[in-house]
């Protein structure tokens, strides 16, 4: 529960979670935080836990206390809140998820940590989170990515849209999916270019229909026309034998006449 009064708590005695799930804070929002809070100060307050040896956890506010170092401040205003260390790293990731503030490799991250630590389902986080089931599914797909590709990917300013598309060249490896993204940051490509440039890459674009079931229908043609051809020659009195085999890339068609009787029917 909350103690609703707001303290003025140093900043010296507060702790930072460890289970926060931002990794990333960008220089130029906490910059433009801090000159706020040098001119109005911090306006929206800590949310800490009172530990046992006197120092406070940061519940949520790792920003704010970031750039409220950043402007020489000594003090911020917190409200105290007793919960138990489960508790407080699950609503720590809840809160960060719904703020809407994390890059997308750390929103999934951060919604991984929240199945395992919670024991949820994708379904049960989805209700929790106000998301739909395919949503969060699709968010934890990305996580498929190695490090070095999400900093790419990161770098290149691409979206989550472009990063879901990346996921088709996943198993090509690191590389090539690095080459992609080079190519699609450089060319400035919008989701629907490069999901078609992707789609070129996997070879799956423009790619010719495959005519084998003409040419099945073809060759049973010609068979029926040599079958046709044998009985012919059965009724003229030729003992002709056949013989068909499929092999891996052909059919070979093996047709054997008595020399007796082809030269018997050569010299009539």
């Amino acid at each position: 529960m909350f103690m609703r009064k707001t303290t003025e708590i140093p900043i010296a005695m507060i702790r930072t979670n460890a289970q926060q799930p931002r990794q990333v804070f960008a220089q130029e929002q906490l910059m433009e935080l801090r000159d706020s809070i040098k001119e109005f100060g911090v306006l929206q307050p800590l949310i800490l836990k009172k530990e046992q040896n006197g120092e406070y956890l940061l519940i949520a506010g790792e920003r704010r206390l970031r750039a409220a170092m950043m402007a020489g401040l000594d003090k911020v205003p917190a409200m105290i809140r007793e919960a138990r260390e489960e508790e407080i790293s699950l609503n720590a990731l809840v809160e960060n998820i719904q703020r809407c503030d994390l890059n997308f490799f750390e929103e999934a991250a951060a919604i991984q940590k929240l199945m395992k630590m919670g024991g949820y389902t994708q379904q049960a986080v989805a209700k929790k989170l106000g998301k739909n089931q395919s949503t969060i599914a699709k968010k934890l797909r990305l996580l498929q990515f190695s490090e070095p590709v999400r900093e790419a990917i990161l770098a290149a300013n691409l979206t989550e849209r472009h990063a879901r598309a990346l996921l088709n060249l996943n198993e090509q490896g690191d590389e090539p999916l690095l080459q992609a993204i080079k190519a699609i940051q450089e060319q400035e490509m919008n989701v629907a270019q490069a999901e078609k440039y992707i789609a070129q890459l996997e070879g799956k674009q423009d790619k010719p229909k495959e005519k084998r079931l003409f040419i099945v229908k073809d060759l049973r043609i010609f068979l029926n026309s040599i079958d046709k051809a044998l009985e012919t020659m059965k009724l003229s009195g030729i003992r002709a034998k056949t013989q068909m085999q499929e092999e891996n890339d052909e059919v070979v068609y093996t047709i054997r006449i008595p020399k007796e009787s082809a030269y018997a029917k050569s010299k009539h």
